[in-house]
């Protein structure tokens, strides 16, 4: 099973005339207000400064598909913090009547990543004995707040200030009273670790900023994941398991979605997972930008029982994919562990 693309891909692409996200526009976290009868996104933007300092910025739409932006930004990096130099890759989950959006951050804009080393902006340089995360401006995430996905609250660090560590999804409830979440920490890797490559890790815990009891929940299994993989999308509440989209990197350096389901009472539990992907980088738009041959959602929503995908393409555009969702739980099913 593959997951179909909108024949009209990409739906949001860079504007020329502002100059926040000129150059990029992808990596779309995603929410469907039932009360409203609409879509939000949360999209990375960019310009073109060597900085390339990134923001979060929202788009609404009426049916999935077509949507209309907002002129200025959301969320911006703050001017001292961990999350100065980018704030990306809006995940969203609702408790009560708080959005809480996780996203991956930098002390200091990345630069132009797409370019050779001795051609991009590099960061401050730090002596030698300041912290890993400052020297080599690793990847961090945050935690926002907020009631309208419109104005929001910077919460807090959610990870360990020491690891590189981004792919950070809150589950939409609690489990067994504590929060949990997922998260793909790169240092851990190696026989200490149980696993050859970065790999997915849930952390449950009382405290949304401290989750710290960890476990391996998945590693690489097939050759299309055999870098490395991540998780993508908040994890979907189904009566057979909870539904998670994730990412796997290949020797090809190509980006490729799959999917699992996760036990709903013990989500350490793998139950079902695809041996094959179910999406990857064959379209024009997901073979031409600042990451070529990349697929990366990071949100989904279902509508009348039709799951909308919503994901980057080539690190430059948003696009979307869509399947019944009972055809992809069912095709989990038939999957092995």
């Amino acid at each position: 099973m593959k997951l179909q693309r909108y024949d009209r891909n990409p739906i949001i692409t860079p504007r020329p005339d502002r100059e926040w996200e000129c150059l990029v526009t992808t990596n779309p976290g995603a929410w469907y207000d039932d009360q409203r009868r609409e879509v939000i996104l949360l999209y990375r933007a960019a310009g073109a400064d060597a900085e390339h300092v990134i923001h979060l910025a929202r788009a609404v739409s009426p049916d999935g598909f077509n949507f209309e932006r907002f002129d200025e930004p959301v969320v911006s990096p703050s001017r001292d913090g961990h999350d100065g130099g980018c704030v990306e890759d809006a995940r969203i989950v609702k408790f009560g009547e708080h959005y809480f959006v996780t996203y991956a951050s930098r002390f200091f804009a990345p630069g132009e990543y797409w370019r050779e080393d001795d051609e991009r902006l590099q960061p401050p340089v730090c002596p030698p004995d300041f912290p890993r995360a400052l020297r080599e401006n690793i990847t961090s995430s945050g935690l926002l707040l907020s009631t309208d996905l419109r104005t929001f609250v910077r919460a807090g660090r959610m990870t360990d200030p020491t690891l590189d560590d981004r792919n950070v999804i809150l589950f939409p409830e609690k489990i067994s009273g504590q929060y949990a979440m997922l998260h793909r920490p790169m240092d851990w890797v190696g026989e200490k670790y149980g696993t050859p490559a970065p790999s997915i890790w849930l952390a449950t815990g009382d405290d949304v900023l401290g989750l710290r009891n960890d476990r391996l929940l998945a590693k690489p299994r097939y050759p299309w994941e055999e870098r490395k993989i991540g998780a993508n999308t908040p994890p979907l509440r189904t009566r057979h398991g909870w539904l998670v989209l994730y990412h796997g990197v290949g020797t090809d350096s190509r980006y490729r979605v799959g999917a699992m389901l996760l036990d709903l009472h013990e989500p350490a539990r793998v139950l079902h997972r695809t041996p094959e992907w179910i999406l990857q980088p064959e379209a024009p738009y997901e073979l031409d930008g600042p990451y070529v041959g990349c697929v990366f959602p990071c949100g989904q929503v279902v509508i009348n029982g039709t799951l909308f995908v919503y994901y980057g393409a080539a690190d430059r555009f948003v696009a979307v994919a869509t399947c019944r969702l009972d055809d992809l739980v069912r095709h989990l099913l038939d999957c092995p562990d």
